[in-house]
């Protein structure tokens, strides 16, 4: 049987593998997959604990010794996050976020989508996470859902690309890194990149922060229910906030455009641009 490959077929198989997460096509050594585990590689099991060590100890205080020996590998991701994020300026938070080591998405994406549009914008909208699109441009929202969402903007008269700070976008994601396969970020990750969205928020200093789907919501409010949440103002990162449907649940579920226009209506009279 001839097993060649035309080359649409082979582009199709390599965007396949691509979309699952596939990130090296050949390694820099070859591997035999017939060889048997090396049983000397592998570590020595650990000794117990004599009989006259493990009597001399109760076993309250033996489970709090091995508490305090035994701290987390690495640290407190969220308490490190939170020193990192102590950046003055944006570039310097930029820096920090592309230097911080603990998030494991950042090794399955190829760039770090950091924000988009002009920081002195009186609206700073919060998103998910980067889809396929904005991991290869290293920008946020510009694959399907992000020309949706500057066409919901525009509407109201505001675009990211001004430079009027009265009628621009400034737009960021929860997490700057493409999770694999597209999937959500969870809830540890979430709670590592909070603390630099936190100084996000502080450094551009917007009116107000839209919230986009389920995941800015469980970052910037502390739970999820996009249906129930949608139309209502909050507050957010110490800012008025509002949240909305993610673009991506509306090239989905068309109908639900009716509510995202009447959020984006509430916004306009927020921002006093016109009667809602």
């Amino acid at each position: 049987m001839d097993s060649t490959l035309s080359p649409e077929a082979a582009l199709a198989s390599l965007a396949w593998q691509i979309e699952l997460g596939a990130t090296e096509a050949i390694g820099d050594a070859p591997v035999n997959r017939y060889d048997l585990p090396d049983k000397a590689a592998r570590p020595p099991a650990t000794p117990a604990a004599t009989p006259a060590a493990t009597a001399a100890v109760a076993p309250g205080e033996a489970a709090a010794g091995r508490a305090a020996a035994a701290p987390p590998a690495g640290g407190d991701p969220v308490a490190e996050a939170r020193a990192a994020a102590a950046a003055d300026t944006l570039d310097g938070l930029r820096a920090a976020l592309g230097a911080y080591p603990h998030c494991d998405l950042r090794h399955g994406a190829r760039n770090l989508v950091f924000a988009d549009g002009n920081p002195a914008a009186r609206v700073m909208i919060i998103g998910e996470a980067p889809g396929r699109d904005e991991d290869l441009q290293a920008r946020p929202f510009v694959g399907r859902a992000g020309q949706l969402l500057d066409r919901m903007f525009a509407a109201i008269g505001l675009a990211r690309g001004d430079a009027d700070a009265g009628s621009a976008l400034y737009i960021t994601n929860v997490s700057p890194w493409r999770p694999p396969q597209n999937r959500d970020p969870n809830g540890e990750e979430i709670a590592m990149l909070r603390p630099f969205m936190e100084r996000h928020v502080a450094l551009a200093n917007p009116d107000m922060v839209i919230l986009m789907g389920n995941i800015s919501c469980e970052a910037g409010l502390g739970r999820r229910g996009i249906t129930r949440l949608r139309g209502h103002w909050a507050e957010a990162y110490g800012k008025p906030a509002l949240p909305m449907f993610h673009p991506a649940y509306l090239l989905r579920n068309p109908p639900a455009k009716r509510e995202a226009w009447a959020d984006l209506l509430a916004l306009r009279a927020r921002l006093g641009q016109g009667a809602a």
